[in-house]
């Protein structure tokens, strides 16, 4: 089968870059799409902007690069769309519980077509052809959350509750995109599955007997926690599953690990907390870090006594210790961010964190507020005029264009800009 990939150019702010170089699951989103298609794909051609596509006579597969989906969306697609013999486009339901949660808000990147929004993926089973249909692939989403906090803190009688898919897929067009991809989509999703598979006599026999052979906890046994190559690991450290560690990876004592993707390389240190987390390749977490529902990217650095919660970090970025970033409204005011035009849009979440680009320096004690973003190649000290970011941060705002050793800080993902400034 031929795969065509259609290019998505808009770079995802404050990252300033395209979704494809984006990493979801600690992988580039091009790897990503690529390795879930394998199965069905043999050879595969890119369209960059305004290029035509030359006719073709063969079984063809046609997305966009800055759709995330999972595994388990594109075997009920591809089963589905084989089936039919016709060509068709993925579409979802408007009232899709995980759609209209999660993926329909900030999104730039549907169609709107009746009740129903089409997604940027088609199949043809003799080549592309003028019209196609509707395919409808529901999510089979379930609602998981937190049912017991404070009332104001929740939008729906006291409840915090997130769609989580067990077929997952969305378009990414916002950086808050990259977060449901990320801990709603998967991570959340990697539970929800095991949660269906317990319904399963032989599956749940299968897990209890491995967990009493091992002499562990049921979640703590190997067929939840999966540990890779060369690993040092503390044995005061609780990892509960479903858990990938990778290859190379020390935990020291007293951490604990919770429903997290920790990538190669990765140095966690003691008293660290992980919660529904993904944490880069060649990560560094000081004692006693916290992260819940956050994504870190490879090569980034979180400080000591550094909170984050449902926040986006980039790569090669480092953040001061003692830092915070909230994630909730005092005053219950609807939190907005931008969407695929950079224009500020409702996020549709009652409680978020924030998001810092590739490249950054925040130094120790900073305070961020929910929502709040900070560009690529930005570096922010604190100081009496500023500790709390109470706004997006752009790469003007950065504080090395003052200083006089400003040339030490590396721009790369600004660095076609400065060239141009500097040939006025």
């Amino acid at each position: 089968m031929l795969k065509v990939i259609l290019h998505a150019d808009n770079p995802i702010m404050p990252f300033c870059e395209p979704a494809r170089d984006m990493r979801i699951q600690n992988n580039p989103l091009w790897l990503h799409q690529r390795n879930v298609l394998a199965p069905y794909t043999t050879r595969e051609m890119e369209l960059k902007k305004d290029e035509r596509l030359q006719p073709v006579r063969e079984e063809t597969v046609i997305y966009r690069d800055n759709l995330f989906f999972d595994k388990y969306y594109i075997d009920a697609f591809m089963a589905k769309a084989m089936k039919y013999k016709r060509p068709v486009r993925a579409a979802f339901r408007a009232d899709d519980p995980a759609f209209k949660e999660h993926a329909l808000p900030l999104s730039t990147s549907f169609t709107p077509a009746g009740s129903l929004y089409l997604a940027d993926l088609w199949y043809y089973p003799n080549g592309p052809v003028a019209g196609v249909e509707p395919l409808v692939i529901d999510m089979e989403a379930r609602e998981i959350g937190y049912y017991h906090v404070p009332t104001y803190m929740g939008d729906r009688s006291g409840d915090l509750v997130f769609q989580v898919p067990l077929r997952a897929m969305l378009a990414i067009d916002s950086w808050v995109h990259v977060f449901i991809a990320d801990m709603v989509f998967s991570q959340f999703a990697h539970g929800a599955r095991f949660e269906k598979m317990g319904e399963d006599l032989a599956f749940k026999l299968k897990i209890i007997g491995k967990a009493i052979y091992e002499g562990r906890q049921v979640l703590e046994c190997s067929e939840l926690v999966k540990v890779g190559k060369n690993c040092v690991i503390d044995p005061s450290v609780i990892i509960k599953g479903p858990t990938t560690i990778g290859d190379n990876v020390t935990i020291n004592a007293g951490a604990v690990i919770d429903n997290c993707l920790i990538g190669n390389n990765v140095n966690i240190s003691q008293d660290v907390q992980l919660m529904l987390s993904v944490v880069g390749d060649g990560a560094f977490l000081p004692f006693r870090a916290a992260l819940f529902m956050t994504t870190i990217m490879d090569n980034s650095m979180v400080a000591q006594n550094t909170c984050l919660q449902m926040c986006v970090v980039g790569r090669n970025t480092f953040i001061g210790a003692g830092s915070t970033f909230t994630d909730y409204n005092l005053i219950p005011a609807p939190l907005r961010a931008r969407d695929g035009n950079g224009t500020l849009g409702l996020s549709n979440r009652p409680v978020m964190g924030g998001c810092v680009g590739h490249n950054c320096r925040i130094g120790a004690g900073m305070i961020i507020y929910p929502a709040r973003t900070i560009e690529s190649d930005v570096v922010l000290a604190a100081s009496n005029k500023r500790r709390v970011i109470d706004r997006d941060i752009t790469f003007e705002d950065s504080d090395h264009h003052g200083l006089k050793l400003s040339h030490l800080h590396q721009t790369p993902y600004h660095l076609k800009s400065k060239e141009e400034a500097e040939s006025w």
